[in-house]
């Protein structure tokens, strides 16, 4: 065998492997979805998430939220981030289309419900590095437990030590450029192909059902943000800090507490009609926070789970 028919051997056993990894369909964070065909050429069309994008806003009146979190013990340590992860879950769980993604030009329903925040390492402090949290939301979890999660994570992130993602970090950044680029194409191409390991998967905040940036606790407005290429995130809500502006109530203008708040939107996971619905659910906790959250019992328990919920039968089915 000579050269030349070596290399054409090669060639052809690379042509068929990668024939045979584009065959593969599962994954370890989700399961494959049939889409109609003008659904799928879409993926075809606009294979970048940011070509897909649409952007949405809503300005939503802070009063009740306020105050109902001023109403919390304080030992909870309650904070408009906690009030929007939860709020997003419920929006999610009863928009559970909501919860898809797209990669390897498929459709996947994801597995389970992940909610992923930034936050800065120290406050208002330039210097400090960003950080970020990934949960998985749990069925049955009462909003006073979800803070508790939240706060553990905070305080971990907080505390100075070096957590598993800095260590990887570290690792990646050691490398020289070129690798660098070289590793970060090798990750893409295996996501794309369904190769990613699931530890690699649970461990990015990337591979997220939402992120959230909460920029009002940095005392700065609201941006339309991108949606990130890598991962499998179809969905970026930013909220700003509150303002007070001019609003209209039975028919007169008054001054009202307004928080702006700015969604991003994978329009391939599917139609507009999902991200109105799932938008509505997620406001409508957030401007009546007790019913949907819930508040202490008196007892030393909370009166309600964020997800199912109780008093609405029809909206609990409709996530399971």
């Amino acid at each position: 065998m000579n050269l030349s028919q070596l290399l054409l051997l090669v060639l052809f056993a690379l042509a068929l492997l990668w024939l045979l990894a584009g065959l593969k369909t599962g994954r370890p964070d989700g399961r494959m979805v049939k889409v109609p065909p003008y659904r799928r050429l879409m993926f075809f069309i606009m294979p970048g998430r940011n070509e897909s994008i649409v952007y949405f806003e809503h300005m939503l009146r802070s009063e009740k939220l306020e105050a109902w979190l001023a109403s919390l013990p304080s030992e909870l340590q309650a904070s408009v981030s906690h009030a929007f992860v939860a709020a997003i879950n419920v929006g999610v769980a009863e928009n559970p289309r909501m919860n898809q993604f797209v990669v390897g030009q498929r459709l996947y329903a994801r597995n389970g419900r992940w909610i992923t925040f930034s936050m800065k390492r120290k406050k208002l402090d330039k210097e400090a590095k960003l950080s970020v949290v990934k949960l998985l939301m749990q069925d049955g979890e009462a909003f006073d437990s979800l803070c508790g999660r939240m706060n553990g994570n905070i305080q971990d992130e907080r505390s100075g030590r070096k957590t598993a993602a800095d260590k990887e970090f570290d690792l990646f950044n050691a490398l020289p450029r070129p690798l660098l680029a070289l590793a970060a194409r090798l990750l893409r191409g295996l996501d794309h192909f369904n190769l990613l390991p699931a530890f690699f998967i649970k461990g990015d905040g990337m591979y997220t059902s939402v992120f959230l940036a909460n920029l009002g606790s940095l005392d700065m407005g609201a941006g339309f943000h991108h949606l990130y290429e890598y991962g499998s995130c179809p969905l970026f809500l930013m909220v700003g800090k509150v303002e007070e502006r001019p609003v209209v109530e039975d028919g007169k203008v008054v001054v009202g507490r307004v928080l702006p708040i700015r969604f991003s939107y994978d329009e391939r996971i599917d139609d507009g009609l999902t991200a109105r619905d799932g938008i509505r659910s997620f406001v409508r906790v957030l401007e009546d926070p007790e019913r949907w959250l819930g508040k202490p019992d008196g007892k030393g328990g909370w009166s309600r789970p964020m997800w199912p919920h109780p008093a609405d039968p029809e909206a609990a089915s409709a996530g399971a």
